[in-house]
């Protein structure tokens, strides 16, 4: 049951433990302090700090560059999916919702970007991945601008409230 979590901020404890996931990706920015839940390891947790913006050169905010989706690759690379993966960042909208794309395809590179992005929209109504994690990925990845063009055409997601958890799993083999 290879699935992944996706979670705001506020939700993270209660996803962990009612999903069972025992390692967690954070994409936080650097000033936004909180705890990991005590059901992940600490060395199964990766905190990738950067900004949700779309592009460099926005005063003293971070943009996701490739080192962090080169981080995120890897620490997807060493998931056991025993239990699933909980991925978060500040309202589980634009960040986590790219970062669990960028794994999904990692971890099954024969599936249909598309078909991901439709099951990514299905799980998620309010997913807006974020532009800038979605383009590096595709480029990491080599998918030749698919999977940006994947994201694109599945559109923006529903204004949302920050509290919309959402499971995606990284195949077809759980979908109805």
């Amino acid at each position: 049951m290879t699935r992944i979590v996706v979670s705001p901020l506020c939700r993270i404890a209660e996803m962990a433990v009612r999903h069972g996931a025992r390692e967690m990706i954070s994409l936080m920015a650097k000033e936004q302090a909180f705890h990991r839940p005590g059901v992940i390891a600490a060395d199964r947790h990766l905190l990738l700090y950067m900004n949700d913006i779309a592009f460099k050169g926005t005063g003293n905010l971070v943009a996701p560059e490739e080192a962090h989706v080169r981080q995120l690759i890897d620490f997807a690379a060493a998931w056991d999916q025993r239990s699933p993966l909980l991925i978060h960042c500040w309202m589980g909208v634009s960040r986590s919702p790219a970062a669990a794309l960028i794994a999904a395809l990692w971890l099954a590179p024969d599936q249909d970007e598309m078909a991901l992005a439709k099951r990514l929209r299905s799980a998620s109504p309010y997913a807006t991945p974020n532009a800038r994690i979605v383009e590096i990925g595709d480029v990491l990845l080599q998918r030749k601008g698919r999977l940006v063009d994947a994201v694109r055409a599945i559109g923006r997601g529903a204004d949302a409230d920050g509290n919309a958890p959402f499971v995606l799993s990284v195949t077809t083999e759980f979908d109805g």
